[in-house]
């Protein structure tokens, strides 16, 4: 009989590539994950691993035994899930949360408290994670639920043996002194209007800057970037200045001071977020808990005040003013 546990590392040195990387994501020494592995070997008679460099890859048998456990490990979530739900479905237990930075102050953060009230027998462990890593460790079984956002408008491509529902729109709004002249525009403003001012941007490689070469696409003059931040807190002190603007996610922005004003675009760029689970934890009460309160709680994409300059991001179904504090993207 295959053992489960050697069947699981198997499945993390191929995703991996490496023992070592393995043993870290399961918790084990590479020597332990060595034996596990050797088990395997001898339950089924032949070898599941060959080297390759400095990591190891799959044999044609060790291929088919990873593309067959898929469907032992969704069994065997569908059992435990199905033990789970017996209480009346009460959500109980510890559910692993892979999220990134953002996604956590903005989204888990606000309806931590309510899942705590509501279900004092779960517990969250939220690991922040980019969005691949945090897809992988769903995948992998190391987590439960990751939050996920796309990449310039392409939505994160998932496998067969994963669910995923939108639970957030964010969308990028320009930030500057109330000195500035762009603060005394007319909403929502255009490219037209952002053009011939000097920008502070996050590095390019990022989402934020691809954002921020949208803005711009199709104008004849390059935008006058005076600055590259990646800390959107930085950013507002460099806006503070009055020297420069900026182009900050809702999602992102931390607290704007009171001689900063908020202004939205006309077509603002956006990015989705979507939560993602194992579809063999479909019936999880825990996981339903989560999707409910990020459905509930009103998280959207906001609305902005345009006679004030404030954006007003619903969060956890109270609206918090000039942006609330909601932390850095990534």
């Amino acid at each position: 009989m295959i053992e489960v546990g050697a069947l699981r590392a198997l499945r993390s040195v191929a995703a991996l590539g490496t023992l070592a990387r393995a043993a870290d994501e399961l918790g084990f020494t590479a020597s332990a994950v060595s034996q596990q592995i050797k088990r395997l070997e001898r339950q089924i008679g032949m070898p599941v691993l060959a080297p390759a460099g400095r990591g190891v890859v799959l044999t044609p048998a060790g291929q088919a035994v990873v593309d067959s456990s898929l469907e032992v490990f969704q069994a065997l979530e569908r059992c435990a899930e199905a033990a789970r739900s017996v209480a009346e479905g009460a959500p109980r237990g510890v559910l692993r949360v892979a999220a990134f930075s953002t996604g956590i102050r903005g989204l888990l953060a606000p309806v931590h408290p309510r899942l705590l009230r509501r279900y004092p027998d779960l517990r969250l462990h939220i690991t922040e994670q980019d969005p691949d890593q945090a897809l992988h460790s769903v995948e992998a079984g190391t987590a439960d639920l990751a939050l996920l956002h796309d990449a310039d408008g392409l939505p994160v491509p998932l496998s067969p043996a994963l669910s995923r529902r939108l639970v957030h729109t964010d969308l990028g709004d320009v930030v500057m002194a109330e000195t500035h002249p762009l603060a005394r525009a007319e909403p929502p403003l255009d490219g037209v209007d952002l053009a011939g001012h000097a920008w502070v941007t996050s590095p390019p490689g990022t989402v934020c800057h691809q954002w921020f070469r949208r803005v711009f696409a199709g104008l004849p003059e390059e935008p006058d970037v005076r600055h590259l931040v990646d800390d959107f807190s930085t950013q507002l002190s460099l806006v503070a200045s009055g020297e420069v603007v900026a182009l900050i996610p809702r999602l992102a922005r931390p607290p704007v001071a009171e001689e900063l004003v908020v202004r939205p675009l006309r077509r603002p760029p956006t990015r989705e977020v979507h939560a993602a689970w194992r579809r063999s934890a479909e019936s999880s009460p825990a996981i339903r808990a989560v999707l409910t309160e990020l459905g509930s709680a009103g998280i959207h994409a906001g609305h902005v005040d345009e006679r004030a300059g404030d954006t007003h991001g619903v969060v956890g179904g109270e609206e918090r003013q000039r942006g609330g504090d909601l932390g850095e993207a990534r």
